[in-house]
């Protein structure tokens, strides 16, 4: 077995971030082989991309023999939702088990089921998603067969690999229905104008991407149409407008931007000063708990906005609790890297929490949430674009007053130094968001090193028929 090599492979277990088990007999026991986004009971074609002593890992190509427990489905299977046909009861006791062995494995965290405090499922399993980005291609997948052919594509990249794209031709299921049936007028729309779709093999063409935004408050979504600039006089804007506007009606349409991106690197590249505004606003507003927020396609926002109240009800609670047990009214809750602002907000309906601090190194990221909290007709929290690393130099007012740190870092968890100086405001807890688990169990160690403790942790899943979930700990200094 070598890297690269393709098996086909049962797989008989599931580990934590979805990837299925194979277990191949050697003369020297079992061999493990780790295949992603496979569930028990399929048998599937997959690539080997690391080999190791005793496991290899591996990516699914095909799934040759759906599992005995998959189910027939009303909508089109699509790449990002590789658990869609897995009932989901059978997800969540999978997510829920591998999360928890993880972090005894990852985190050692020996007794994590006596402070699991329970798993919080998303409201919707369907149709549950508020933004979606759509691939052109000059390659078409034959969905099925998986045979390729040059032809105009509009819809995902086949799994396992990047060049070839499948029509989405029907509802995925998570976006938005109306929109999803339709999506084959846009593409015969653009396919009529003449001009081509990207080609992965020589990196040129002219429609790139097709980025959608939702607003579930509003009802409405927000387009933005990724092109290059070469043949930028032979497309009709207006025409692409009209045709959205028969596809979703006027009430439903938000806006439509067009955007240009001339790089040969395969990235949506949504940057302001390369967008023209086609049609209506540039922004939808989204409403959480009550409070409304402005999302333009630039910012970050939880992509399932009825499970995040719930993820946040959860991580304000946690706040409340450990701000009841110092029992001091001087103590501030600080929102460490706190983008728009989102939690901070939250937090101030607290009637428990009195001063609240939000913290972000990107200046514009704060000029969005100070926007936003007056928007919301917020006042007393107090915004600052700082480094945390010299947070307490610049402001030695919060030396020693600070009560609970909330922190909700990307998926790649919080670099080293940046966890070190977290550990350095000597804040008495500690909320830690995470969308990758993993990342903050290997940073649960150092938290432990430094005199922590993880008291309290609730798994939520934000992404029903993927392979993700998320975790928010309470840690209390010892």
């Amino acid at each position: 077995m070598k890297k690269g090599t393709t098996l086909e492979l049962d797989i008989v277990d599931m580990a934590f971030g979805g990837k299925g088990i194979a277990k191949l007999p050697t003369e020297n026991g079992e061999f493990i082989v780790f295949v992603n986004n496979s569930i028990p009971g399929q048998k599937v074609a997959a690539r080997i991309t690391k080999k190791k002593k005793r496991f290899a890992e591996a990516k699914l190509i095909k799934v040759l023999q759906p599992a005995a427990e998959e189910t027939e489905l009303p909508y089109q299977r699509i790449p990002g939702a590789p658990f869609a046909a897995w009932p989901i009861e059978k997800q969540r006791t999978a997510k829920e088990q591998s999360t928890l062995e993880m972090f005894k494995r990852l985190g050692e965290w020996e007794n994590v089921e006596e402070v699991f405090e329970g798993y919080i499922a998303s409201p919707k399993s369907w149709h549950y998603r508020n933004k979606m980005e759509y691939s052109f291609s000059s390659l078409r997948s034959e969905l099925g067969t998986e045979e390729e052919s040059w032809d105009f594509a509009l819809g995902f990249k086949r799994r396992g690999q990047w060049w070839a794209v499948e029509n989405l031709d029907a509802d995925s299921g998570l976006f938005d229905e109306q929109l999803e049936s339709q999506l084959f007028r846009i593409r015969e729309f653009c396919e009529k104008t003449g001009l081509p779709a990207w080609d992965p093999a020589k990196s040129e063409g002219f429609f790139r991407f097709l980025v959608v935004r939702k607003s579930f408050a509003q009802d409405a979504l927000l387009f933005n149409l990724v092109t290059t600039s070469k043949g930028l006089d032979q497309f009709d804007q207006a025409a692409f407008v009209d045709l959205l506007k028969d596809i979703l009606g006027e009430d439903r349409l938000a806006g439509v931007l067009h955007s240009l991106n001339d790089e040969v690197g395969d990235a949506v590249k949504q940057l302001p000063e390369n967008q023209k505004l086609l049609y209506g606003e540039p922004k939808v507003v989204e409403e959480l708990l009550g409070l409304s927020f402005e999302i333009s396609m630039q910012s970050f926002f939880q992509t399932n906005p009825a499970c995040a109240e719930l993820l946040y009800q959860r991580a304000i609670a946690y706040a409340e609790e450990a701000m009841a047990k110092l029992g001091q009214e001087d103590l501030w809750v600080m929102d460490l890297f706190c983008g728009t602002g989102t939690i901070a907000q939250l937090l101030s309906r607290s009637p428990k929490i009195q001063k609240i601090i939000g913290v972000d190194i990107v200046p514009e990221a704060i000029e969005d949430a100070a926007k936003n909290a007056a928007r919301n007709n917020i006042e007393g929290i107090e915004f600052y674009a700082a480094d945390v690393r010299k947070f307490l130099w610049e402001y030695p007012q919060f030396k020693q007053k600070i009560g609970v740190i909330v922190l909700d870092p990307p998926r790649g968890g919080i670099v080293p130094k940046a966890l070190k100086r977290v550990i350095e405001l000597e804040a008495p807890a500690i909320v830690y968001i995470s969308c990758n688990p993993a990342t903050q169990a290997r940073d649960s160690l150092v938290l432990k090193e430094a005199g922590y403790e993880a008291v309290k942790l609730s798994l939520v899943d934000q992404f029903p028929h993927t392979s993700h979930i998320e975790s928010v700990i309470l840690y209390l200094k010892k």
